[in-house]
């Protein structure tokens, strides 16, 4: 009989998120899976990592399902090195870090929590997937997503994902039962032009909300935007070299020498 992979599962909106709470369910059936998730949300926390503070990590107990669960103070690249360095006897065979309230397509994948979990995951060597759906509401519909989780997952396990790569898988907001299919693709060249919402609280302090908006000038039929304003899910594969290794030709023309 065949051994059931190890599963890490991490997220960003916390432990009690309905999208994590999902991706378990689904990870149930795949493997044996150890939860390691913030214990509040974290959401846009990029790849921070607790370095000033102190660092708390609970087991849980009374669980509904046979997982094992940890909930930790720290962000989700914390949660995963715990996890890798300190909660877990061997290395998981994947990471899943999601399912994401909210998108994390295009320029959204640097500041996310989901994905920087997953990127540590994948700076370990570990096979790993961030998945995100566009839809922030608490009651967003996970259930239909089952069935593409479970595919998406059931593939990099089989089929292996390129070393040093994590696949950064984003869920149309569309009708239950209407995505048309899954697309692999590049992440759109878009930006956001941000705005920040002045008050002033009662006691005559200002205070600032973020706000935004979103800039998609990219009219590429390749990239994620456009397979998720057409119903689809997009992969795209994500490493995490930045080396703009293109411009490495130009700058080595600049003259250095005084």
């Amino acid at each position: 009989m065949a051994k059931r992979p190890l599963i890490l599962v991490t997220n960003d909106d916390g432990i009690t998120a309905p999208g994590i709470r999902t991706l378990i369910e689904v990870m149930n059936t795949i493997g044996d899976v150890v939860v390691v998730a913030p214990d509040s949300p974290q959401s846009a926390m990029g790849h921070a990592i607790t370095i000033n503070s102190t660092l708390y990590c609970t087991k849980l107990t009374g669980v509904d399902g046979p997982q094992i669960e940890y909930q930790c103070s720290g962000t989700p690249a914390d949660c995963v090195k715990l996890a890798i360095n300190e909660l877990m006897d061997r290395k998981p065979d994947i990471c899943v870090s999601g399912i994401n309230h909210g998108s994390n397509s295009s320029i959204n994948v640097i500041y996310s929590g989901t994905m920087s979990a997953a990127i540590e995951a994948g700076i370990e060597g570990i096979p790993a997937i961030g998945f995100s759906l566009l839809d922030y509401r608490w009651t967003a519909d996970f259930e239909s997503l089952k069935p593409y989780v479970e595919k998406i997952t059931r593939n990099a396990l089989a089929n292996k994902i390129p070393t040093d790569v994590v696949l950064n898988v984003n869920f149309p907001k569309v009708p239950k039962g209407k995505i048309k299919g899954i697309k692999i693709c590049r992440q759109a060249k878009a930006y956001w032009v941000e705005n920040f919402d002045k008050r002033q609280s009662p006691m005559g302090r200002d205070y600032y909300w973020l706000t935004g908006e979103f800039i998609n000038e990219d009219r590429g039929e390749d990239t994620d935007e456009a397979a998720l304003g057409g119903g689809y899910i997009s992969i795209v594969p994500t490493h995490f070299d930045l080396t703009a290794h293109h411009a490495i030709q130009q700058l080595n023309t600049w003259d250095f020498d005084e």
